[in-house]
């Protein structure tokens, strides 16, 4: 029988925004280098289309994607969404699938102004749930990009705000602006950012882990996972998920994946307890935080 994400808690991002932990990524949705249509289209709309099926409600995605492609899907596939949460990004530009600098930041306030309309546009309805910065824009004042995301918020554009790809001094700066209800960093058994991560837990701050897998790593037959996984009739990849939704019960993984069977198999990481005993053996194996 095919698991229910539901079994991974809820959470309230924001406060108010009711969402199942285990939620969805969409990079993968995209074509090869996350730039243009999916190989398969039809098989990228079936996956969408699954997830509410399975009980997932939070979708992760950003104007970058394809560019706009995985927003231009999500529309086709779920829209009026009944229920679920839909969450964007924007601050990055594509400019080509081989460009020696594909992930440009760009956090001009007049951009980050109209790439979040068009981003609402694209998505329909009257507001983002979640408007991410994909990444703060170094050549630009933070205080105006900050500005530029709580201005969106003020006019009815989004009704919450998040940051990606931060420092706790940058979350400490935002904060000063808005109400930062996520924050989106890389995340695994591995370790990293756990400076950042143990400052959200602090502040009450939803964690939203990317590369839950480490690029597929995680889920290699040899990798850290794979003895625990062996124990409990599993894959290595539920078990790194499992690891995740054990942290803290405001991390919200979002696995991605452009393939209905992929998806079942790790939704079904929500059914899956580890004991304290595998809970350190992993993080043993995953090596020291790195802070």
């Amino acid at each position: 029988m095919t698991g229910s994400a539901s079994a991974s808690g809820q959470y309230a991002i924001g406060g108010e925004l009711q969402v199942t932990r285990l939620g969805f990524g969409t990079m993968q949705l995209a074509g090869n280098a996350v730039w243009g249509e999916p190989a398969d289209r039809d098989e990228a709309l079936r996956t969408l289309r699954r997830l509410p099926e399975l009980g997932v409600d939070f979708i992760d995605t950003a104007d970058a994607y394809g560019p706009f492609i995985t927003e231009d899907l999500i529309h086709e596939a779920l829209y009026p969404y009944d229920g679920i949460v839909v969450a964007t990004k924007v601050g990055h530009l594509r400019w080509a699938e081989d460009d020696p600098i594909p992930w440009p930041a760009v956090g001009r306030p007049e951009y980050l102004r109209s790439a979040a309309r068009m981003c609402l546009r694209r998505l329909g309805g009257d507001a983002i749930d979640l408007l991410q910065l994909h990444r703060v824009d170094t050549k630009v004042p933070m205080e105006e990009q900050f500005g530029a995301l709580k201005e969106l918020q003020d006019e009815g554009v989004v009704r919450h705000l998040g940051l990606s790809n931060v420092t706790v001094d940058h979350i400490k700066a935002a904060s000063e602006v808005f109400n930062v209800a996520t924050v989106q960093n890389i995340y695994n058994v591995e370790r990293r950012d756990q400076e950042v991560f143990d400052h959200c837990e602090r502040e009450g701050i939803a964690y939203v882990p990317w590369f839950p897998l480490n690029d597929g790593n995680l889920a290699k037959p040899d990798g850290v996972t794979a003895a625990v996984a062996a124990a409990h009739d599993a894959t290595p990849a539920q078990v790194a998920l499992a690891w995740l939704l054990q942290q803290s019960p405001s991390m919200l993984p979002i696995p991605g994946t452009s393939t209905v069977a992929h998806l079942e198999e790790n939704v079904a990481a929500a059914d899956l307890t580890l004991t304290d005993a595998e809970l350190a053996q992993l993080d043993a194996e995953g090596g020291p935080p790195e802070t």
